[in-house]
């Protein structure tokens, strides 16, 4: 959406249309692309998470793997997923929670195993208390067994059917002989979002949006960090994303140069910057947003010097997002022009016509500049699948999601100039790479400074 059309909603009550659930189908597709790279005579062990006690009886709101919930999209915890390629009884077998009414009266209905193969287009769903007589023999003859290798309770499952089966060798049967990372394989295939995946990340980014605007909206001398946060935090679930997608970040004046600052204690102070990054999960798809903006509504003539550094210097990288890019280069881009403004401020040595290149030969931006521009965006905010294939930067392709987020972080110490000192400011948008260039995901929430000021100045 262009600048000039930008439209914030003013009703904390509208919402768009969720979008449509990720079909059976192409949870189905999934299993069958990766099943079809593998060698003959294999299988996939994937468990689903576990709870996590927080405190006594009680644990943490129960959030799914992500490689699990990719592949079958079964929501419980305690699951169990084998793949077994060619098998005629079905390829797809699902072990979950057994049916329980007394348990369930506390914790919630179970789908269990009958509900799951027609909910869920599993082939073949049973309960946890037949998994251990059942396994052994599903994984007996099973060469190559495909499973995270980092996963401990996966790997002592598979050691635990293993042992089970060179037991009864003399009776026939066969234990795998090799355990295989399956994590690769099902990163590659996250890498590249379906339409239906990227249907899920605008709604999570459109939230995510409308919070951030929220949080303008809001903001005054005075207020605690973490009210910012309620405020985010409050939009993000009235529109149906039930976490954010990470920690909130709301760091005022210096607190924005802490990268990861998280503690959100501290008291907005007139003439500070406030830096938010913050976004919402919905139906496990993450948005990302940093938006830096003044606590009384209106930035200073240094504060201005510093955003619109970091603003073109993200605004030129998100137009060099398109098909056959790498983040190599449009980080490299960022850097060029960070550097070139941290010596039109002063703060690093030199002129930018003669030493441009030196100063970011000897990395000395890195004082002010400790990140990289870009990360993967999917079901994980820091999504996977490597930034290299075959030992080359990997070609953005379209379907891929990426944040751009440049910032600069000019510390409160003794050498810099007192007027900048303690100024923090990151600016990321959320963008697909289309086969034509990209899309902004995150284009409604407002970055430039006088869509910015005008939006606070109503309030």
């Amino acid at each position: 959406m262009a600048p000039d059309t930008l439209h914030y909603s003013s009703s904390p009550r509208s919402s768009s249309p969720r979008p449509a659930a990720i079909g059976l189908d192409e949870y189905r597709q999934r299993r069958q692309a990766l099943m079809a790279g593998l060698p003959g005579s294999s299988a996939v062990l994937l468990p689903a998470a576990t709870l996590v006690t927080r405190s006594n009886d009680s644990e943490y709101t129960f959030r799914q793997n992500s490689d699990f919930h990719y592949l079958c999209g079964f929501p419980e915890p305690d699951a169990l997923l084998l793949l077994l390629p060619d098998r005629e009884d079905g390829e797809a077998v699902l072990f979950c929670l057994d049916k329980d009414p007394a348990l369930e009266a506390w914790t919630g209905i179970r789908v269990g195993a009958e509900a799951a193969v027609e909910r869920y287009g599993v082939d073949q769903a049973f309960a946890n208390s037949e998994r251990d007589e059942r396994l052994a023999a599903l994984l007996d003859g099973r060469r190559h067994l495909y499973l995270p290798l980092g996963d401990d309770g996966a790997m002592a499952l598979a050691e635990e059917v293993r042992q089970q089966l060179l037991a009864r060798a003399r009776r026939g049967a066969r234990a795998p002989e090799a355990l295989v990372d399956v994590a690769a394989l099902i990163h590659e295939q996250r890498l590249i979002k379906s339409d239906a995946e990227l249907e899920l990340m605008r709604h999570a980014a459109r939230i995510s949006a409308r919070a951030h605007v929220r949080a303008m909206r809001s903001a005054r001398p005075g207020l605690g960090e973490y009210q910012l946060q309620a405020e985010l935090e409050h939009e993000f679930q009235w529109h149906g994303a039930r976490a954010p997608a990470y920690s909130t970040i709301v760091g005022g004046g210096a607190n924005a140069c802490v990268l990861h600052y998280i503690e959100n204690a501290a008291t907005l102070a007139a003439g500070e910057l406030v830096l938010i990054d913050a976004g919402a999960e919905f139906a496990l798809y993450a948005g990302d947003i940093t938006r830096t903006f003044p606590v009384n509504g209106r930035f200073s003539a240094t504060q201005r010097s510093v955003y619109d550094i970091v603003l073109a210097a993200q605004t030129r990288a998100v137009e060099a997002v398109r098909p056959g890019a790498t983040l190599g280069e449009i980080h490299r881009g960022v850097v060029r022009d960070l550097t070139r403004g941290l010596i039109e401020l002063g703060l690093l040595q030199g002129s930018v016509e003669d030493e441009l290149d030196a100063r970011i030969d000897d990395e000395s931006y890195k004082r002010f500049y400790l990140h990289s521009t870009s990360h993967w965006l999917g079901l994980d905010v820091h999504d996977v699948g490597g930034q290299r294939r075959d030992g080359e930067p990997r070609q953005l392709e379209p379907g891929m999601v990426l944040t751009v987020e440049p910032g600069l972080y000019i510390p409160a110490d003794d050498d810099i100039p007192a007027a900048l000192r303690g100024i923090g400011i990151r600016i990321e948008d959320d963008v697909v790479v289309t086969a034509t260039g990209h899309e902004v995901l995150t284009a409604d929430a407002p970055k430039r400074v006088e869509d910015i000021e005008a939006l606070m100045v109503k309030n």
